[in-house]
């Protein structure tokens, strides 16, 4: 049945409208293009393992089969770190799904195979969990330590020993997405730095279960306290320098935190797994609980938090399950030493918790938190007696204004008079009044370039940043009547609507080291230039630490056979201290626009860059683009 999903692409039907609710639609996109056949991948796994032991002639022997956990995350391991860096640099989307789709349905032949062969060597059912007295048998807890031998084979695990197997991957997994939403946001949005923590929690599991019989690598005597000592000293990076750490010195410390805790974790998995016989019901709740774990941080985090709360209590629930833990051992020596260094690593997690709690208020007058991420307005004063306001998403700056009444329209940060979109408009002012669309809010910074008789039309994918803006900012509240806001994903907003004939487009969307790249595709430009008047600008912000874009807009502005122009900007030091380096390049048919002194004398080449393909929704390529 599994079959009938393929090919895995989505239709042009299930496109959104680009306004409701992003995580639910992505939800009901993943099961109705790829849910069955996930569901079947999800779990071969533990199928394979149970097959497997059912063939085995002894009880130890059948214990090996856990191995075959450790190379599955292996798999995937290697599959996780040849897509970004080899498959995506080859294959454009369609293809790539076509030749999964060809992979899946030669799994599935091969899986049927499997599956005949098992049935005619192994007699019964296929799969079978539980014991032969149908839940009447005796129920005792499984020890931390479990090895199988025939006076346990028929013990089925306790409550609490279930209860332990579903916390520890919760945990894990928990820990793992906190973390990477902590270091890609609040320490550096490096583009592919979402790979690194994700690989090291597949080998934690890789080391986890490899070793002879799955008994794995990990030792509770030794590398129990590291990890506790870990999450005390991550929950420390929290409140260290203002909560952001040199990246030099957060992402190892985050990196090796993560991989210690999830060791730990994923080692007592092993050390407590049962035999095979309850191999089903052991990842069953594995499964469940890395759901749960994942659910809570992707779903509930952000409607329930105004700020990344969920790492510090994932930090402080390992702590305490460290405490459980070393209470459980036999040895009075090493049960003591365990359970006062989960003690001491929930102590510590509590008091940086309570410090990174009263630090983060202190310093904002708003946070803010949904589906995009948290916001935080901070009131900033200064010695030279000119406080400001700004808008921030972990370490990305949205904007800042002046608090003194008198500067609250000049324009700061990347769209100052001197950037590309400044001078921009400084032409265009000159000739006419303007009519202006704007893609990515920010603090409304560019309508305070909004004269009475202009227009400007303002597109926002997030509904917090309108309201911030609104509410602790002034640029849409003094030019209200020149100004429309629309709420939804440009894109598909523009799409949507007639021709709006912008004299100028600014697509505002890339100061994130995260780029949206849907916005900057073949498919994309066509958009935007039906928007534009016969010779209007696309203003394209491509400011970037990490990545170089101005050749890839300046093949799109190419292939439609329009100039552009890159405009980059280093402040001066008679500029304001507010104005920001920036990259803008200008994309026009006006070739008389390009010749104007004000945009000509400050262009910069752009360098050729033959050997990059056009960037379509198909197709694209951030690691090629790499500074």
């Amino acid at each position: 049945m599994s079959l009938l999903w393929l090919p895995i692409l989505a239709t042009e039907g299930l496109k959104p409208t680009g306004s409701e609710d992003p995580s639910l639609h992505i939800i009901f996109l993943l099961a109705v293009t790829i849910g069955l056949p996930y569901f079947m991948l999800s779990t071969t796994g533990p199928l394979v393992q149970a097959w497997f032991a059912r063939a085995q002639p002894s009880p130890e022997a059948a214990q090996k089969a856990y191995r075959l956990f450790a190379l599955s995350n292996l798999g995937s391991l290697l599959a996780l770190v040849s897509y970004p860096f080899g498959i995506e640099r080859v294959l454009a989307v369609p293809e790539q799904a076509w030749v999964w789709s060809i992979g899946f349905f030669l799994f599935v032949v091969t899986m049927l195979a499997l599956a005949w062969h098992i049935a005619r060597q192994s007699p019964g059912p296929l799969v079978g969990d539980g014991d032969n007295t149908n839940g009447s048998g005796p129920t005792i807890a499984t020890p931390l330590v479990a090895s199988p031998s025939p006076l346990t084979e028929h013990v089925a695990p306790a409550v609490s020993t279930l209860i332990f197997w579903f916390a520890l991957s919760a945990l894990a997994s928990a820990l793992l997405l906190s973390a990477s939403s902590h270091i890609s946001q609040n320490i550096a949005s490096v583009p592919f730095l979402w790979v690194l923590p994700l690989s090291l929690y597949l080998l934690s599991f890789v080391v986890a279960f490899e070793g002879r019989a799955g008994k794995g690598f990990y030792l509770r005597d030794s590398m129990m306290l590291p990890s506790m000592a870990a999450a005390g000293i991550m929950a420390w990076g929290l409140t260290a320098q203002d909560g952001i750490l040199d990246i030099d010195i957060a992402v190892p410390l985050y990196s090796v935190g993560l991989f210690l805790i999830c060791l730990f974790c994923h080692g007592e998995l092993a050390q407590s797994k049962p035999p095979t016989r309850y191999l089903t019901r052991f990842y069953l709740l594995i499964a469940l609980g890395g759901a749960a774990g994942g659910g809570f941080v992707s779903l509930l985090a952000p409607r329930l938090f105004s700020g990344y709360w969920e790492m510090p209590l994932s930090l402080l629930l390992i702590g305490l399950l460290g405490i459980w833990v070393g209470l459980r051992q036999r040895a009075p020596v090493l049960r003591g030493v365990l359970a006062l260094g989960g003690f001491a690593a929930a102590v510590a997690v509590g008091h940086f918790s309570v410090l990174y709690w009263d630090d983060y208020q202190d310093r904002s007058i708003y946070a803010g938190r949904n589906f995009y991420g948290p916001l935080r307005v901070q009131e900033v004063a200064r010695s030279d007696d000119m406080p400001y306001r700004r808008l921030v998403h972990g370490v990305i700056l949205h904007g800042l204004q002046y608090r003194d009444p008198e500067m609250q329209r000049l324009a700061t940060t990347y769209y100052s008079p001197n950037s590309g979109v400044g001078r921009a408009l400084h032409v265009l002012h000159s000739r006419k009044t303007v009519h202006v669309g704007v893609v990515g809010l920010g603090v409304g910074t560019l309508v305070g370039y909004a004269r009475p008789e202009d227009r400007y039309r303002i597109y926002e994918i997030n509904p917090l940043v309108i309201e911030v803006a609104r509410d602790y900012f002034s640029y849409l509240d003094q030019a209200k009547q020149q100004t429309t806001m629309v709420l939804g994903d440009a894109r598909l907003r523009l799409e949507q609507e007639r021709d709006q004939g912008f004299d100028l487009l600014a697509i505002d969307a890339f100061s994130s080291d995260a780029i949206p790249v849907h916005l900057l595709t073949r498919e994309a430009m066509a958009v935007y230039v039906r928007h534009l008047a016969p010779n209007g600008v696309l203003a394209i912000h491509i400011t970037n630490r990490y990545l170089a874009l101005a050749p890839v807009v300046k093949q799109l502005a190419d292939e439609l056979g329009y100039g552009s122009a890159l405009i980059a900007h280093e402040p001066s030091d008679t500029e304001p201290w507010s104005t920001a380096r920036s990259e803008w390049v200008l994309v026009t048919r006006d070739i008389a626009f390009l010749n104007t002194p004000e945009i000509a004398d400050h262009r910069v080449a752009i360098q050729a860059r033959p050997e990059l393909r056009v960037w379509t929704d198909d197709f694209h390529n951030l690691f090629e683009v790499l500074k």
